[in-house]
């Protein structure tokens, strides 16, 4: 047995799996104290399926903690950042583009020198390591101790990070030290501001990794625990210590996996409609498809793997105004506090969940407390809802081709019309928790973003680099090496460039050591 949990905004939802059955399921109102509500969701579960500690084989957590606190600029650390790279890109010092209280909040600490590599793994310059070993100093003598170290083109040529890295361990112990080429893709800003930003999260992602391990423990759980990665796999405790970033937007990716699973769709369009907001993404292979720009995050652009979700303010959660003939709902909502403050639960405000319910959509709460409603009104509301639901769906396609819709989440009780431009709409049983779903039935992933000159290389050789380098990842990420896949594989030529430079993507996913 296994045990997923999903801690969103306003829900915490588990599920307890034997194998492909689903056991047992519990949704609860997300608590402020995080790991507890993970810990009570967990006792639920056990409890409900009549299931022992020493049953289950490994915990996987969704969890939105690390996104929350960069976004509101909370627990953050100071973080040195040591750029390889003169004389080339110093008119562009690193987080020159960084909303300033967040930049302050994570420091101007910086250190250029010289190193770097040109698109095609030429050196701009040798790496300076006595330039190296000075800022590895000068930052010990601040009491830093989160370091990020970024390169120019190093997802071309790993080994000036690499060296940096060896010689600020060496000067600094005790430091957390980030390679960008672990985390970003090809674009020296976006990338080194990931890497940046993943540093800041250093001692944060230890406490949680800590705090947890002792909450199972507290439970007699002694079984590994896993944390969904935003690429719809999941990496191990000690890799999220290192990498905690790499969790950005792992909630809707859940839900896609999980909506997949239920659905037995690999390729189709899912909506999760969850109490505050309704994420849409395209499922494709059966993961999610990824974003192909620069992503902000809090405010400040990145490149590192995130998927490709649209997210707009409709929930369970929404208030329901009506001005004149003209019904809003939404982007504000009653959020965690829909039992208290919604009419069917026996509060003053009006929500979607009220109208759902009064149209027949659902039977929550009690029903006699939105019986006064009148019927043109809840027909304008139903109306409003599946116009805001209409537009995100024509905005998520590629193609005017009719596509499958799986809608999963706590508000897929709000939606019962039919949707244009859809060929069908599924609601599959365990919707509500397709999220906690996603999370526990995950494998394993790594990946490579990497540019290769096929006049140096051959083709053949470089996509099998890419291939086995994507594999590494996936086994020191935590998969059982004979387990592991290739499930995507993209070449994009860069005529921008000299010579048969091409970009590479592999991704590879493996089962977990069960």
């Amino acid at each position: 047995m296994r045990i997923g949990v999903d801690v969103g905004g306003t829900n915490t939802d588990a599920v307890l799996m034997d194998g492909a059955r689903v056991v047992a399921s519990h949704k609860a109102t997300t608590s402020r104290d995080v790991t507890q509500g993970i810990i009570q969701a967990i006792t639920a579960v056990l409890s409900a399926g009549d299931a022992r500690a020493e049953d289950i084989s490994a915990v996987m957590v969704g969890t939105t903690h690390f996104t929350n606190a960069f976004v509101e600029r909370r627990g953050l650390q100071q973080v040195a950042v040591v750029r390889l790279c003169l004389p080339a890109t110093k008119g562009l010092p690193p987080m020159v583009d960084w909303p300033e209280d967040i930049a302050d909040a994570v420091g101007s600490h910086h250190y250029m020198v010289r190193g770097g590599y040109e698109f095609d793994g030429r050196e701009i310059n040798p790496l300076d390591e006595v330039a190296v070993t000075q800022a590895a100093q000068a930052i010990r003598s601040k009491g830093i101790t989160a370091v990020a170290v970024s390169c120019v083109f190093s997802p071309v040529k790993t080994e000036m990070e690499e060296r940096a890295g060896e010689i600020l361990r060496a000067e600094l112990p005790d430091a957390s030290i980030t390679l960008s080429s672990r985390i970003g893709r090809i674009g020296m800003l976006e990338r080194e501001n990931a890497a940046i930003m993943n540093a800041s999260l250093a001692t944060l992602s230890t406490d949680f990794v800590a705090s947890f391990r002792r909450a199972l423990s507290a439970l007699n759980i002694s079984a590994p625990f896993y944390i969904s990665q935003n690429d719809g796999t999941l990496m191990s405790a000690e890799f999220v210590e290192r990498y905690p970033v790499l969790t950005f937007a792992s909630g809707p990716t859940n839900s896609m996996r999980g909506a997949a699973y239920l659905s037995g769709l690999q390729d189709a369009l899912v909506v999760d409609i969850g109490g505050t907001t309704t994420d849409l993404g395209m499922l494709v292979n059966g993961f999610p498809r990824e974003s192909s720009v620069a992503v902000d995050i809090g405010g400040v652009r990145t490149n590192f793997r995130m998927p490709d979700i649209l997210a707009i303010g409709l929930g369970g959660g929404s208030i329901v105004r009506s001005e004149g003939d003209a019904c809003q709902v939404g982007p504000q909502s009653v959020g965690y506090r829909l039992r208290e403050e919604a009419l069917v639960f026996g509060g003053s405000q009006l929500t979607a969940t009220d109208v759902a319910v009064a149209s027949g959509y659902a039977d929550v709460g009690d029903a006699r407390l939105v019986a006064h409603l009148q019927g043109d009104a809840v027909a304008a509301a139903r109306g409003a809802i599946h116009r805001l639901l209409n537009d995100a769906v024509d905005r998520m396609k590629t193609s005017a081709v009719p596509v499958p819709v799986v809608l999963v989440g706590g508000g897929a009780i709000l939606v019962r019309d039919a949707i244009p431009g859809t060929s069908e709409v599924i609601v599959p049983k365990h919707a509500g928790v397709a999220n906690a779903i996603g999370a526990s039935i995950a494998q394993v992933g790594g990946e490579i973003d990497k540019v290769y000159d096929y006049a140096q290389w051959g083709r053949q050789e470089a996509l099998e680099d890419a291939r086995s380098s994507a594999t590494e990842r996936a086994v020191a990420a935590g998969a059982l090496p004979d387990s592991v896949k290739i499930i995507d594989l993209e070449e994009l030529p860069l005529s921008y460039m000299p010579g048969q430079a091409v970009r590479v993507r592999s991704k590879a996913a493996g089962d977990l050591p069960l």
